[in-house]
């Protein structure tokens, strides 16, 4: 029980000590928050495993995205003129990871017994989530062992691809992709509240004030989103909750009352920055048996990194900004959970909203895309 509460108060004020560190060592403050929560996580996640763990990683994992989504996107502005980027986006990313799941087909996936299946499962899982890779595990007849198998081997790359994200990867591609710096993404008034120190003015008596105000329509709008997908059944549950908090979100930043209370955003990234250092506590490295299939890992890690290839090619021929492709990589490939998490570590909201719809999208077509992927490849 004291191990649960202290674990618990670790995963809750993590980010505090952390953004404490970056404000006070120049190097941290490089790094960013996130990849550091996120290199915190696999220590502790990987040395310690007290009674209870995965159920509070559960919990908290779960519970953190819906309250961040609707206050991040409070204070977003929307531009017509980013239409044109995020559908560009989520096209190429689609074709991105299904030209990359063909390949590793032939590379990979023709010398395995269930070769066709594990690609038109990589596909629902690399276009929509976990929810489409167990709903194709059902619908195509997958053993539980591949599942399982396929599913471990996802959670170690996937951890992988988004290191090198948070490491290099955001850099490189805003060095070869057109590119918005922070001020330039941003409008003025919405630049001028990514202030260094974001939350000391939380602790003042207006600062809690507007954080309870926020809270509360945050809390009103994930019940109404949790009661529609409730109502749409266990399969489309979480694309009509994501769908849900992002469309309500969007919709009370055009309100008074919220837009006026600019903390909004800050108060989301501390719950994302607590995601970051749950999900990859996740990450334990003693369940990995990579020579239990050598191809199959070898074609999952193909399909993530390809796809990620194939998304910087193609957002180069068709101009599309670097934050942009990142953000519909993420949400291809670690669902729409994620896009938060990478939105804070570009310090860019404004591919929040986009990121998100990419997300919901691949939700809803992972399912036709991966059955139709698994027949095409039965027959090449």
């Amino acid at each position: 029980m004291i191990g649960s509460l202290l674990l618990i108060l670790f995963f809750l004020f993590a980010p505090a000590g952390v953004l404490w560190l970056c404000r006070r060592v120049r190097v941290f403050g490089k790094i960013g928050p996130v990849l550091i929560l996120y290199l915190i996580g696999i220590v502790v996640g990987n040395l310690f495993h007290p009674s209870g763990m995965a159920q509070i990683q559960e919990a908290l994992s779960s519970a953190m995205v819906p309250l961040a989504i609707p206050l991040m996107l409070f204070s977003c502005t929307f531009r017509k003129s980013e239409t044109r980027s995020q559908l560009l986006a989520l096209l190429t990313g689609l074709l991105a990871v299904t030209a990359a799941v063909v390949a590793g087909y032939f590379l990979f996936g023709k010398k395995m017994d269930d070769g066709a299946q594990v690609g038109g499962m990589l596909t629902g899982v690399y276009t929509g989530g976990t929810i489409n890779l167990a709903s194709l595990k059902v619908m195509l007849g997958v053993p539980e062992e591949t599942f399982i198998l396929l599913n471990s081997f996802d959670m170690a790359v996937s951890f992988l691809y988004l290191t090198f994200l948070l490491s290099v990867g955001i850099r490189l591609f805003r060095k070869w992709l057109p590119n918005e710096t922070l001020a330039q993404a941003l409008p003025a008034q919405e630049a001028a509240g990514t202030e260094e120190h974001p939350y000391r003015a939380l602790f003042t008596r207006q600062g809690l004030r507007d954080a309870a105000v926020l809270l509360g329509i945050d809390v009103l709008i994930i019940g109404i989103s949790a009661g529609l997908g409730l109502l749409a059944g266990d399969g489309a549950f979480m694309t009509v909750l994501i769908l849900s908090l992002t469309t309500l979100g969007i919709a009370a930043s055009f309100w008074k009352p919220v837009r006026q209370r600019k903390k909004g955003y800050d108060i989301g990234m501390y719950f994302i920055y607590i995601f970051s250092v749950v999900v990859a506590s996740m990450a334990d490295f003693r369940t990995l048996d990579i020579g239990g299939s050598l191809l199959m890992f070898c074609y999952l890690a193909f399909v993530i990194f390809g796809s990620l290839l194939l998304s910087l090619i193609l957002a180069k021929l068709c101009k599309v900004d670097a934050d942009t492709m990142t953000v519909s990589s993420v949400a291809y490939i670690c669902s729409p959970p994620f896009v938060p998490m990478m939105s804070a570590a570009m310090k860019n909201r404004r591919v929040l909203a986009g990121g998100l719809a990419v997300g919901v999208v691949g939700y809803a077509a992972g399912n036709y895309l991966g059955f139709l992927m698994a027949k095409l490849l039965e027959i090449l």
